[in-house]
């Protein structure tokens, strides 16, 4: 019995022998590249007969894609079509602008487009003019939302001009200048119109001088929580709003000019909500220790190269603040804060985790009594220490008596 093929035989058979081997892997060229045109004029067809299945998505969700973009993907992605160029702009809250001068005349389409922004940041470099009065109303009233603002180098604005934005942005809750030139009236009118602000930062304003008028006098400010002063000559103006802001949580005082131990004295009864302060290359002595230490609630205490604060001072802080956790010491090597303060700040101060000591001599008797009471130290660090110390000694006995090896 015979096997049949189960497809036709061809009409012309050849025999092994007649294939030449030449021609065994011999092809048509034509008919694949005709073939595989035809292929992909096919997907071409697909491709741009194909919907955008992008448009099934809701704005809000492209919208939430759109911030895990980086700056220049997102700027990119935006050019794609009308409807993401929209939902960027609608979604952007954040927004940062070269303020020179000649920006003024493409305000209007670009808060039309970014008609979302929250927060502004206009910055301008000391070669340039910088946006003036005209340019922050206009921007006022195109951004009502506005809760963040920071002006750095606008020098050209003026109290009139902060105060027409303080006027039609009273939602504003952060507030930071940086070398500008108004002064003590654009800041009352900021207090007056924006009752909710609670972070203020001022670097080098300069309309800020002897002869201003006092900042924060007849308005107390209840939301504001945070004030940080930087390179002000005459910055004892914001001494009525350091006193009247009940709510203050930090104040930081950093290389301004003038006496503070006036302005610290006048916290009469301390400010109990206050945790934080910061005193840098500040004339301030025992005196501002001691008005600072009745704040009971203070958690964190940095003194950093004012020469005229003493052991005196630092006891005080220690027997009044018991709730102390952060202590940073810069003593310039001055010799006025050594032993005796810090055994104050180890008896009194149990909750201590952080110490820092930067040009201060302490000696194996404040550090084995700092290892012995503060039982939840974690960081202690010594710099510039002109005294020898025995540290093995002290690490032996932070490991016997603390809680966490000191690192």
């Amino acid at each position: 019995m015979g096997q049949s093929y189960s497809f036709p035989e061809s009409p012309a058979e050849h025999s092994p022998s007649e294939i030449s081997t030449s021609r065994r892997f011999s092809f048509n060229p034509v008919a694949i590249v005709s073939s595989l045109n035809d292929k992909e004029s096919e997907f071409h067809g697909e491709v741009t007969q194909g919907r955008d299945y992008t448009s099934d998505l809701p704005d809000e969700l492209l919208a939430s894609i759109f911030h895990f973009l980086g700056v220049g993907d997102r700027k990119r992605s935006s050019l794609v079509c009308h409807r993401w160029l929209r939902v960027d702009g609608r979604s952007r809250h954040r927004l940062s602008l070269n303020a020179h001068a000649g920006l003024l005349r493409f305000l209007p389409a670009l808060f039309a487009r970014f008609d979302s922004v929250t927060k502004l940041a206009l910055r301008c470099d000391r070669k340039s003019i910088s946006l003036d009065d005209d340019a922050l109303f206009l921007i006022s009233i195109r951004c009502r939302n506005l809760t963040r603002l920071k002006l750095r180098g606008c020098r050209e604005i003026t109290d009139l001009g902060m105060t027409a934005f303080a006027q039609n942005c009273k939602g504003l809750k952060k507030l930071s200048y940086g070398s500008c030139l108004f002064g003590a009236k654009a800041m009352n009118a900021v207090f007056e119109h924006c009752p909710a602000l609670e972070e203020l930062s001022v670097k080098r304003l300069h309309g800020v001088h002897d002869g201003s008028e006092l900042i924060g006098d007849k308005i107390a400010s209840s939301s504001l929580k945070s004030i940080t002063l930087r390179q002000i000559l005459n910055g004892q103006c914001f001494g009525p709003l350091i006193v009247g802001s009940k709510n203050l949580k930090t104040l930081k005082l950093i290389r301004c000019l003038g006496d503070w131990d006036t302005v610290l004295e006048k916290l009469e009864n301390g400010n109990q909500s206050l945790i934080e302060v910061h005193l840098e290359r500040l004339q301030v002595t025992d005196l501002g220790l001691s008005a600072i230490s009745k704040c009971s609630n203070l958690e964190v205490l940095h003194i950093v190269k004012a020469p005229e604060c003493s052991n005196f001072g630092l006891i005080c802080v220690a027997k009044n603040c018991k709730m102390l956790r952060k202590l940073h010491i810069d003593g310039w090597r001055t010799n006025r804060i050594g032993d005796e303060g810090l055994i104050a700040i180890a008896k009194e101060c149990p909750n201590i985790q952080e110490l820092v000591l930067i040009g201060v001599n302490p000696t194996s008797l404040s550090l084995t009594a700092i290892a012995s009471n503060c039982q939840k130290l974690e960081r202690l660090a010594l710099c510039g220490s002109g005294s020898f110390c025995p540290l093995m000694l002290v690490e032996d006995d932070v490991t016997r008596h603390s809680e966490r090896a000191l690192r």
